[in-house]
C-alpha cells in the first residue's frame, strides 16, 4: 500500500515517561506504517528542558506559531521531588503554561464516548466540552517565599513613571506570595473563541467565575465576556436557539452535575484544569479527554489531556507489563492530522485521521480495553489487553479499514 503523503510537517513535542513509551509504539505501529510522516521534532522531555534552560519549549512553541499545527505529548511539571529525582538546575515551569502563553489560545476539552461505558453522573447523556482559557494566572504567576515580619505589596509603574502602590498583607509571620495576571487582550480573544466555538458546534455556551469574592480580577473576565456576547453573538445565539449563560463558580458545578450535558463550559486556566479532570473521569477516563488548543491567529495544538502515567512507568522500568490506555495520545494524532489535512487541501489525510478513530472505537466496541475501561464496560464481553495488546488490535481493524 501506498504510504498518504504530506505537505507541510507538523511540530512534533516530545514528552517524558509513560506516555513518552507510548508515544513512540503509536508512530511506530499506527501511524509510520500507513503515512510518510512529516515533523518538526522537538524534545520536550525534562532532561532536555533541564538541558537547554527550556529554550526548546520556546523553541517547539515558535515552531507552532510558524507552521500552524503541532502535535504534543503529555510532560512532567517538575515539582521539588522532581528536582532531586531527575537532578534538575531548577524547578523548571509548566510547558504547557510556556506554550500556551506564546500561542495565546484557548484549550477545549471534550470526552471520548463509546455505548458501553457510562457516565458515572446518570443523567449525564451528552458530552460536556471545557473551554480553558489557557493564558497566563496561576501558569505564570510570579511566587515568593516570605521569611518573616513584613509588608506585601503590588507596584504598578505606567510607561510614564507614576506609581500606583496597594498593599497585599502585613506578614507577622512567615508566609507565601504570589502574583498572578492577565490582559484584556487575551481575555477578549477567549470570550470570542468561546462563542465562536459555541455557533459552530450550536451548543449553549455557560461561563463561571468567582466575582463576589474577586472584584477586580474574576469580576473584569465577566464584564469582557459580556461586552463581547452584547456587541458580536447575541443576535446569532437568539437565532439559532442557543444561549449563553453567566454564573458564579461553585454554582456551577451544582449546575454541571445535575445537568444532561451537551454545552460548553467555560473556565479561566485553573478552574478549566481541575473541571477538565472531574468531568473526563466521570465520563469514563482521563485517558478518554481530548485537548486542542486554538490561538486567535488559527494556531492548534493537539495534546491528550492528561499526565505522563507516573506509576505505569515505574513499572515499565521494572520490566512488568502495563494496561495504559493511549485513546488520547492517539487522539491528539488524529486531531493534529486532520487538521494539517484540512489546511494543505489533502482530503485521504483527513480520511486517514477519520479513520483511525473509527478503528479506536471499534476496538472499544469490540471489548478489548485497557484496565482503567475494563472495569466500567458494560453490557458486553471484556478483554482486558496491554498497552501494545490495545495498540495492535487497533492496528488490526485499521488495516481492514484501509484495505
Amino acid at each position: 500500500m501506498q504510504k498518504i503523503q504530506m505537505k507541510t510537517p507538523l511540530v512534533e513535542m516530545d514528552g517524558d515517561e509513560m506516555t513518552r513509551i507510548i508515544w513512540k509504539l503509536i508512530k511506530e505501529e499506527l501511524l509510520e506504517p500507513f503515512v510518510e510522516l512529516k515533523t518538526e521534532y522537538y524534545d520536550l522531555g525534562l532532561p532536555e528542558r533541564d538541558r537547554t534552560d527550556d529554550q526548546v519549549t520556546i523553541d517547539a512553541s515558535n515552531a507552532a506559531k510558524k507552521y500552524g499545527v503541532a502535535v504534543k505529548c503529555a510532560t512532567i511539571t517538575p515539582n521539588a521531588q522532581r528536582v532531586e529525582e531527575y537532578h534538575l538546575k531548577e524547578m523548571w515551569k509548566s510547558p504547557n503554561g510556556t506554550i500556551r502563553a506564546i500561542l495565546d489560545g484557548t484549550v477545549f476539552r471534550a470526552p471520548i464516548l463509546i455505548d458501553s461505558i457510562k457516565p458515572v453522573v446518570k443523567n449525564w447523556k451528552k458530552p460536556i466540552t471545557i473551554a480553558r482559557h489557557a493564558y497566563g494566572d496561576v501558569y505564570k504567576a510570579s511566587e515568593m517565599r516570605i521569611p518573616g515580619k513584613g509588608k506585601a505589596e503590588i507596584v504598578f509603574i505606567d510607561e510614564n513613571g507614576n506609581e500606583t502602590r496597594q498593599t497585599v498583607y502585613d506578614f507577622e509571620c512567615p508566609g507565601v506570595l504570589q502574583g498572578q495576571y492577565n490582559k484584556d487582550t487575551s481575555i477578549r480573544s477567549f470570550a470570542h473563541s468561546c462563542f465562536k466555538y459555541a455557533i459552530d458546534t450550536k451548543q449553549d455556551l455557560w461561563f463561571s467565575t468567582k466575582d463576589t469574592i474577586s472584584k477586580k480580577y474574576d469580576h473584569t473576565f465577566k464584564d469582557i465576556f459580556a461586552e463581547v456576547y452584547e456587541a458580536d453573538y447575541k443576535e446569532t445565539f437568539e437565532k439559532l436557539g442557543i444561549t449563553y449563560f453567566y454564573t458564579l463558580i461553585d454554582d456551577a458545578v451544582a449546575r454541571v452535575i445535575r445537568s444532561e450535558g451537551g454545552y460548553i463550559w467555560a473556565c479561566k486556566n485553573y478552574d478549566g484544569d481541575v473541571m477538565s479532570d472531574m468531568v473526563s473521569t466521570a465520563f469514563g477516563s482521563l485517558a478518554m479527554m481530548t485537548s486542542v488548543l486554538v490561538s486567535p491567529d488559527g494556531n492548534y495544538e493537539y495534546e491528550a489531556a492528561h499526565g505522563t502515567v507516573t506509576r505505569h512507568y515505574y513499572k515499565y522500568l521494572a520490566g512488568e507489563e502495563t494496561s495504559t490506555n493511549p485513546m488520547a495520545t492517539i487522539y491528539a494524532w488524529t486531531g493534529a492530522l486532520r487538521k494539517r489535512g484540512e489546511l494543505d487541501g489533502l482530503a485521504d489525510l483527513s480520511a486517514f485521521a477519520d479513520k483511525l478513530e473509527e478503528a479506536c472505537i471499534d476496538t472499544l466496541n469490540d471489548g478489548i480495553m485497557t484496565k482503567d475501561l475494563a472495569g466500567l464496560a458494560e453490557g458486553i464481553k471484556v478483554t482486558t489487553a496491554t498497552t501494545g495488546e490495545f495498540i495492535s488490535a487497533i492496528r488490526e481493524r485499521l488495516e481492514k479499514k484501509l484495505a
